[in-house]
């Protein structure tokens, strides 16, 4: 197995209104994936604003200037292909894999309704998704144990006015107040091809790519001024612990501990991941040795630690457990906080190091082992660091993290001044 993270031809044009394409050709099946990343996400929502990014996730699919509402999904599907797409706070992506043969297809679907939404955006629609949305929250967050976690840990991290203070499920009352012409604004703003990274991956040639994307994005215009999101790279250390304690309906405590660290792509970040692996990552990670299998207050299914892979600020790192029966909160915190603490003066083994190694590795080549999974790395590097290739420059930089660097990120980044806590416990029956 090479150490190169992409061991395939990469291509890329630019046409004249600014859209980015990136193809890479793979003809072992005759299958291609389509993948069209928008640079908005919940980091660029103006006060006020908050869910517009998420909400237009929804909207994509609801028709275009010549496609009829739910046309797009019955279109691919009828097709033999498959799509969905994802926001997140940097970014909007959507994608679909379809068969060699359908590529035109997919185009023209992107197209239509990237340079087509606003003209076939009526009230109904918006009334509509906004009510799906409310629903989404519902089921996912609010309505689930737990599942608020996210959307009080990212306040608790990062200052109000911090482009990642919000989650990009937003504010339900910003999406009820805002009116039709609001939400054609923000599309008009955002959904320009001068914005966008369209990446093909698979049975078909660069030069095919590019003169379908010519034909159908070439006409759409660019936007002249796209508003920045917020700076958010400096985020000041409070100098002092913060702590939330909830008590609701949960079926035992749990803890989150949380700390900024470097943005994603940076030296920091991948040594930040490494450090992740080696703490959270399965039966052999430190925090299930310690907590689950050797003092057994941590429930062995429910303890692990990972990174939130953000590219545009200190990046959190979680690391969380929830209690064994008749375990305390407090009990199952300090052990939390032991173990995180300990990575700065208690040594990485070799074995350790090793393992995560290989974690990583076969993480990062099921990722890239699919058409569509390399599509959406490869529209990632071109998006957030302006060059596609620069995704083989991953798995090579967490291969040379050595057990002296995961050491010294603990000590600069994993202090426990400058710590998050989040605590939920169960409330009492009457």
């Amino acid at each position: 197995m090479p150490d190169s993270g992409y061991p395939w031809p990469i291509e890329t044009t630019r046409l004249d209104n600014g859209l980015r394409v990136v193809v890479s050709e793979d003809r072992t099946a005759p299958a291609v994936a389509v993948n069209l990343w928008y640079d908005v996400g919940s980091r660029h929502e103006p006060e006020g604003q908050t869910g517009f990014a998420h909400l237009f996730e929804h909207l994509m699919f609801e028709g275009s200037v010549n496609v009829a509402k739910t046309e797009h999904m019955k279109l691919v599907q009828g097709a033999g292909g498959s799509l969905n797409a994802t926001t997140n706070p940097d970014r909007t992506n959507y994608f679909e894999t379809v068969p060699a043969e359908h590529l035109e297809l997919a185009l023209w679907l992107e197209a239509d309704r990237m340079g087509g939404l606003v003209p076939a955006l009526t009230q109904e629609t918006l009334d509509n998704q906004r009510d799906v949305v409310k629903n989404e929250r519902r089921q996912r967050y609010d309505n689930v144990p737990y599942g608020d976690a996210w959307l009080r840990l990212l306040p608790l991290l990062y200052p109000p006015g911090h482009p990642y203070h919000h989650a990009t499920i937003g504010s339900m009352a910003d999406l009820n107040a805002a009116d039709l012409a609001t939400f054609q604004a923000f599309h008009q703003t955002y959904y320009a091809p001068n914005n966008a990274v369209l990446t093909v991956v698979g049975d078909a040639s660069a030069a095919e790519v590019f003169a379908l994307a010519d034909k159908y994005f070439g006409a759409i215009p660019p936007r002249a001024q796209i508003p920045p999101a917020p700076d958010g790279r400096t985020v000041a250390a409070s100098g002092r612990p913060t702590t939330q304690l909830v008590v609701t309906d949960v079926p035992a405590a749990r803890v989150y501990v949380a700390h900024r660290t470097h943005p994603f792509g940076s030296p920091g970040y991948d040594v930040l991941t490494v450090l992740a692996t080696v703490l959270g990552s399965g039966r052999g990670s430190r925090l299930y040795q310690r907590l689950a299998d050797g003092e057994r207050i941590a429930q062995p299914d429910l303890v692990g630690a990972y990174g939130v892979d953000l590219a545009h600020a200190p990046a959190p790192l979680i690391a969380t457990a929830t209690a064994r029966p008749g375990v305390s909160a407090e009990r199952l915190a300090a052990g939390l906080a032991e173990v995180v603490d300990e990575l700065a003066t208690v040594p990485v083994t070799a074995t350790e190091l090793d393992r995560a190694k290989s974690l990583l590795s076969t993480s990062w080549w099921r990722q890239m082992s699919t058409v569509d999974g390399r599509a959406d790395t490869l529209g990632r590097y071109a998006t957030q660091f302006g060059d596609p290739a620069k995704c083989a420059e991953r798995l090579p930089a967490w291969l040379a993290v050595t057990a002296e660097q995961i050491a010294e990120a603990a000590a600069e980044v994993l202090a426990a001044d400058d710590r998050v806590t989040l605590t939920y416990l169960p409330e009492e029956k009457p």
